[in-house]
């Protein structure tokens, strides 16, 4: 199918973690599934808007759904998503969903969003991540990059 045949969102997601002493914690948001798929965890981020750079959107998102600001960091992994039909246009969809590491540079935990998708953020075990019943997939694929890369420890403030 050409590109041009499909809906395409471009999404930013964060890997933000924190060390304690019973190792790294890693911050998560509740993704209220919007009325048309199950609540579940989920990484800080989402859809960058039309004038915003991938950097600009994923701190924006960051923001808005935990109450910090972020620094962006690497790139973890690009991962592409086929989902249902869109909703507004009954065209096929595409995600793109781009995921870095981000370090906290200022605010406090909090949602900020008021309407939206995320209904609060909060800091889990990263060992734990993987137990959670309900997750969406982009939080296995961040948490499989994160934890593959070569000699690089929690990224957290």
């Amino acid at each position: 199918m050409h590109y041009t045949e499909y809906d395409t969102r471009i999404a930013a997601y964060a890997v933000i973690t924190e060390q304690r002493d019973d190792g790294p914690w890693l911050l998560v948001t509740w993704w209220n599934g919007e009325g048309r798929a199950d609540p579940a965890w989920s990484l800080p981020g989402g859809g960058v808007d039309y004038p915003e750079t991938v950097v600009e959107g994923l701190v924006r998102e960051v923001r808005e759904e935990t109450g910090f600001d972020v620094e962006v960091g690497a790139p973890l992994t690009v991962d592409t998503h086929i989902g249902s039909p869109s909703p507004t246009t009954g065209r096929p969809f595409k995600s793109v969903r781009l995921v870095f590491d981000a370090t906290i540079v200022g605010g406090e935990l909090g949602t900020l969003e008021v309407g939206g998708s995320t209904d609060y953020a909060e800091w889990l075990p990263l060992a734990d991540v993987a137990a959670q019943p309900s997750r969406a997939s982009i939080l296995d694929v961040a948490v499989s990059a994160h934890l593959a890369r070569d000699g690089a420890g929690p990224r957290g403030r």
